[in-house]
């Protein structure tokens, strides 16, 4: 039967319906490009076990597991240097710590280098940084800042706003959160995207909760973790060198009841440290409320990435210890949560390695940016979309470089795998590698194991490969 000509109605019922794709289309198009708000939460030594959705069993984080319900949660995020001022450099830069400069909390951070905040300065954002600086030199790449100076005080705190120092009356979480609100309330309603990067001191040493928090935790005991009494026996021996046990801790001294044992001292300041600390999460986690229910109320939540996460992770007594610096998966490992909704579907969960070194690639991505080549870091949108790269790491590369003071850890590099991790202490000359896999807690050291020899020799020609594609062969 011939074709019949479309009658009018046929006709504009065709014509309506391609208009209406064409229409999709491009609006698909705009929401592809349109350029999202970026708020940037980072606590600092929050450990990623002590948040709920990462499985912790001392403590709940409801405000944080909302972000990880509403958007994606990270399992295996990795800090290349676990210490405050490097991590917060890398984060700036996108560079490894012996390419920005940072290797220490000594060292001045060199401000007039390249920084994302300057990149996305340049692009047309509103760009401004509230909370924990630590990098001695006066922020650059922002067109507002209002920090702590150094670590900052819990209460009545001191912080600089554009060169003026001001003291405030509070806790120092609700007051950072109160003027990073204040912030997100006076550009709001401009045209210009905004990028808040809202840094909290908590829960940093030495932990002060507020009065809200205060009794949290007051009726129970803490679980001790797994490897609370350690004894360092089946590695190098630099963990048994390390000054950071918490049998040892100076804070609560003053506070011990008389009369007892090494053991009791060991559990009891263990009591003391972890209440504390975990109260002062309690705080940011409230204070993350404040922050998510305002983009809700504000409208900005479709079009904000929200990030939350930390400048490395930290030991809650496992191994004994407090504090970080090691490559042991507890200082290692740090949270990272992402909701955008535009883009980010809720609920999801990847594995991938994932680096603080990505992060100023992934805003530069998402704010239309081209990543310099000289960032070391990659751009995570893929994973965030569920669009894995085939040629996506498999392998990571750490160096930590601080010492002797504080807590007298060796310096060292190495390389974590899926299943396995291979760490050289070069100032001393000793090597640990484990099997992750069989040894999750990293309590013994294969390498001088005959049956790992072909395991370690594959290791160290992975880590010399990554060593020499970052340039880091000094």
């Amino acid at each position: 039967m011939a074709n019949q000509p479309m009658t009018r109605r046929e006709m504009m019922t065709t014509l309506g319906g391609l208009a209406l794709t064409a229409l999709l289309g491009d609006f698909r198009s705009w929401a592809a490009q349109r350029r999202p708000n970026i708020l940037y939460i980072m606590s600092d030594d929050h450990a990623a076990h002590a948040l709920s959705c990462y499985g912790s069993r001392i403590n709940t984080t409801p405000n944080l597991d909302r972000i990880a319900r509403e958007g994606m949660r990270f399992t295996n995020c990795f800090v290349t240097n676990s210490l405050c001022a490097p991590s917060r450099a890398t984060l700036l830069t996108g560079k490894y710590s012996h390419r920005h400069g940072v290797m220490d909390n000594r060292t001045r951070f060199d401000g007039s280098q390249q920084t994302f905040p300057k990149l996305l300065q340049q692009a047309g954002y509103i760009t401004a940084i509230v909370g924990k600086w630590h990098l001695k030199s006066e922020p650059t790449g922002f067109e507002y800042w209002n920090i702590l100076p150094g670590q900052g005080r819990y209460h009545n705190p001191v912080l600089i706003e554009m060169g003026q120092r001001k003291e405030h009356k509070g806790y120092v979480t609700d007051i950072i959160t109160d003027l990073s609100l204040e912030f997100l309330e006076r550009v709001r309603k401009q045209e210009k995207p905004f990028c808040l990067l809202c840094h909290h001191k908590a829960p940093h040493r030495g932990w002060q909760p507020d009065a809200k928090h205060a009794q949290l935790f007051a009726d129970r005991e803490i679980p001790e973790p797994e490897t609370f009494d350690d004894d360092y026996s089946h590695r190098a021996s630099a963990a048994a060198h390390a000054d950071m046990r918490v049998a040892d801790m100076p804070d609560y001294k003053k506070e011990q009841p008389p009369n007892l044992s090494p053991e009791e001292v060991k559990k009891w300041n263990y009591q003391r440290f972890i209440k504390d600390y975990l109260r002062t999460i309690a705080s940011v986690d409230d204070n993350v409320g404040r922050l998510l229910d305002y983009l809700d109320k504000a409208g900005l939540a479709e079009d904000t990435i929200v990030i939350y996460t930390t400048d490395n992770g930290f030991f809650l007594g496992d191994h004994g210890w407090f504090d970080k610096r090691f490559m042991y998966e507890e200082s290692l490992r740090i949270p990272l949560l992402v909701r955008y909704p535009r883009e980010v579907p809720s609920g999801g969960v990847d594995e991938h390695f994932v680096l603080n070194v990505d992060f100023a690639p992934t805003f530069l991505d998402y704010a239309g940016v081209t990543v310099p080549a000289d960032m070391q870091g990659r751009s995570i949108r893929p994973l965030l979309r569920r669009e894995p790269p085939l040629d996506w790491r498999t392998s990571m590369y750490y160096h930590y470089y601080e010492y002797p003071r504080p807590h007298r850890a060796r310096p060292h590099y190495g390389l974590r795998t899926e299943r396995y991790k291979l760490i050289y202490y070069y100032t001393i000359d000793e090597w640990e590698l484990f099997d992750l896999e069989k040894d999750p807690y990293e309590l013994r050291s294969l390498y001088d194991d005959p049956a790992y020899a072909e395991v370690g020799q594959q290791l160290k020609a992975e880590l010399e490969r990554l060593r020499k594609e970052l340039g880091d062969t000094t």
